[in-house]
């Protein structure tokens, strides 16, 4: 048997690192990518699809000049310290919702500008002429934005729908936006009352305050239930948590906190989940009654289980 002297082996051992770095070339480090998210996110509601599509996001400076107008800035940063939330800055999210009925691809609201609504609907695997009905919750620039632009109409095939009130109250307002994006679809539009149905299983709920007509809709398929809560509440804590907290786009502030308390008391006691327009993506969650307020409860894996 042939035997190391400690030297030997020592000599032995320094020569391959050196030798492994001889045969394998130094490679670069992988590069930084940025944050980033999928723009898509899709379950199963009973024989219903549905999707949220991210169309949108940015960075807020100064929330509070936004939420909690009538609260004091050490109650407002007693809330964001809870949450473990800064109060300097806030992330916005702007997230419509496809609804694959089996029959018909029904959107609701289209973000911020077409750009921004056809590329997730592409991440999707939806294209806008797939598109069969356009819902508009309430007339905010944020959802009525993606619905025309220089290219003419984004969705050329579908029809609209969009509540009465809501229509009626801006009519009149010389709204830019509206006149630009909505009257010209007025001929081709449907409009809902309170309990109105859209399709089979998709029905408007009235929830008025943040602006005079806002709609949210009850989807209901196969014994599920799913609130598409769109702007009743604008932040998971500076406007759900505290629904009585004022938030600067509420048209009628009052109107808006009732609303607020009606809808959260409902889905806590009916432990009816619901998808949020402005929530952190990808927008669903539940509520929780907490203390004088609600807690939001982001969905987990429930809708994974078929």
């Amino acid at each position: 048997m042939t035997k190391l002297t400690r030297r030997q082996a020592l000599a032995a051992g320094a020569a391959v690192p050196l030798a492994a770095a001889m045969g394998s070339p130094a490679r670069a480090a992988a590069p930084m990518m940025g944050a980033g998210m999928a723009p898509y996110h899709r379950f199963r509601l009973g024989g219903f699809e549905v999707t949220t599509l991210l169309a949108g996001t940015r960075t807020v400076p100064e929330p509070q000049k936004i939420f909690g107008l009538n609260v004091t800035p050490e109650t407002f940063a007693a809330a964001s310290a809870a949450a473990m939330i800064p109060t300097d800055k806030a992330q916005f999210f702007f997230t419509p919702t496809v609804v694959n009925t089996g029959s018909e691809l029904i959107l609701f609201d289209t973000g911020l500008n077409p750009a921004g609504i056809t590329d997730a609907l592409a991440a999707a695997g939806y294209s806008p002429d797939q598109v069969d009905k356009v819902v508009i919750t309430h007339m905010h620039g944020d959802h009525i934005g993606g619905l025309s632009g220089e290219a003419g109409e984004t969705f050329a095939n579908a029809a609209y729908y969009t509540g009465a009130t809501e229509f009626d109250a801006w009519d009149m307002s010389g709204n830019e936006g509206f006149e630009a994006k909505v009257r010209p679809l007025a001929d081709k539009t449907t409009f809902l009352d309170d309990g109105g149905a859209v399709a089979s299983g998709v029905t408007a709920m009235a929830a008025f305050g943040h602006t005079p007509g806002h709609m949210a809709y009850m989807l209901e398929s196969d014994g599920a239930q799913l609130v598409l809560g769109a702007d009743f509440a604008n932040h998971y804590v500076w406007s759900l948590a505290h629904p009585e907290w004022e938030v600067l786009y509420d048209r009628d502030k009052e109107m808006a906190a009732a609303t607020r308390k009606r809808m959260l008391g409902m889905m806590a006691a009916d432990k009816v989940p619901f998808i949020g327009y402005h929530m952190p993506f990808p927008g669903i969650g539940f509520v929780e009654a907490r203390d004088s307020g609600y807690r939001y409860v982001p969905a987990s894996y429930q809708f994974m289980l078929g």
